[in-house]
């Protein structure tokens, strides 16, 4: 029997995670569920799964937390600091799916316990990724990739050599507003961005997607997790979501991983590597399909993809004030405080004071001034506004 955790059970990730491991209960102990302020879904999974532990990120609710769960010998705990700790329990198979930096320290703590790690959680190699990276190396620990997109690449590549690569091309939906012009994308409202076409995701995520900051992410995941350059990574606007990512080699040829829209695809490919086994997803029907459509992105319309090659060109812990300028230029959209077109402006605007003030590029990459980035960058966005306003 497995010993599984999942941190961000409650998100859409997690839900799924949830549901392969409740098809097979026998198969799995479940150490340790975490989620956010939906408390009653957090006992709920951990009660059905006879969890040991459920831990909320906020000490607010542990009150609810322990209410829900009393009489079911499951134990509750709450805070940053629970979350640590439940990390540091012993497990085969954690699920990293905390969405923010918030889910970077859990994820360093599990790998050093030499567990295996699966990784939804995109900023801890945005903002970390040479860090994590060694953590996972020095304690023998496993790193899968969660992301449909990485996921596909690390299929793509079992058995060649990496150096037998020419490229790397990961595909993006475009988002909910993927065919609207510039004009009316300035007008885009949190609705207009919440909604995406192909895939059932929480609406951080959804509005990333729509403002491509999700893809920009995953560009910079690529080079960190993958070892490859800026150069040699490519992304294609495909619509219906079928391809996932492609790997060009040197010979010319394509290799393409295809799938339904479906996170169960890869969070399963994760959870029972380095086997396949049977996946209650969708079985493709290319006739039905009848085409697959690809197109440039227009980096105008979506200037995110270009801050992205910016900022790894940087280096240092450029990366860390990206995401922190993206998350909180989020979550002032989310707010109303800013336009949907604003989020860019915003991060570009913060990552180039930071620059210009201390030089990003040339600042070690350590847990402590990644943190300290972090804090510098969503003190600087929160200050933000258009020069115009």
């Amino acid at each position: 029997m497995r010993k599984v955790s999942i941190f961000g059970a409650t998100g859409s990730i997690g839900e799924s995670t949830y549901d392969l491991i409740a098809r097979a209960p026998d198969a799995y102990h479940v150490v340790a569920l975490s989620g956010g302020r939906n408390i009653a879904r957090l006992a709920e999974q951990a009660i059905a799964l006879k969890a040991e532990l459920a831990v909320t990120a906020f000490d607010d609710c542990l009150p609810d937390l322990r209410e829900a769960l009393a009489g079911t010998g499951v134990e509750a705990a709450a805070g940053p600091e629970a979350l640590n700790e439940a990390a540091d329990r012993d497990a085969d198979w954690v699920m990293s799916a905390i969405i923010g930096a918030a889910g970077l320290a859990p994820g360093f703590h599990a790998l050093s316990k030499g567990t295996t790690l699966a990784l939804a959680n995109k900023e801890s190699l945005v903002t970390a990724g040479p860090l994590l990276l060694a953590e996972a190396r020095a304690h023998g620990a496993t790193i899968l990739p969660v992301d449909s997109e990485h996921s596909a690449v690390f299929q793509a590549l079992t058995g060649e050599e990496l150096s037998a690569v020419e490229r790397v091309i990961i595909t993006a939906s475009g988002g909910a507003l993927r065919d609207w012009p510039l004009e009316r994308m300035a007008q885009a409202t949190v609705r207009d961005a919440s909604s995406h076409p192909n895939w059932a995701m929480g609406q951080r995520i959804t509005i990333d997607s729509a403002s491509m900051f999700n893809k920009a992410m995953e560009v910079i995941e690529t080079k960190e997790f993958f070892g490859v350059s800026a150069s040699m990574i490519e992304v294609l606007v495909h619509p219906e979501s079928i391809v996932h990512a492609l790997v060009g080699f040197k010979d010319g040829a394509l290799m393409a991983h295809l799938g339904a829209p479906d996170m169960r695809h890869a969070i399963g490919y994760a959870l029972n590597w380095p086997v396949r086994r049977d996946l209650p997803v969708a079985r493709l029907d290319l006739a039905a399909l009848g085409r697959l459509t690809f197109n440039a992105p227009d980096e105008t319309r979506f200037p995110a993809l270009r801050i992205a090659r910016e900022v790894m060109a940087m280096g240092g812990t450029a990366g860390a004030a990206f995401n922190a300028a993206k998350e909180a230029a989020l979550d002032r959209f989310i707010a109303g405080e800013i336009g949907f077109l604003d989020m860019s402006a915003l991060v570009e605007d913060v990552i180039s004071e930071m620059s210009s003030r201390q030089g990003l590029g040339n600042v070690a990459i350590s847990l402590d001034n990644v943190m300290q980035t972090d804090a510098e960058a969503r003190a600087l966005s929160v200050g933000w506004a258009r020069a115009s306003n």
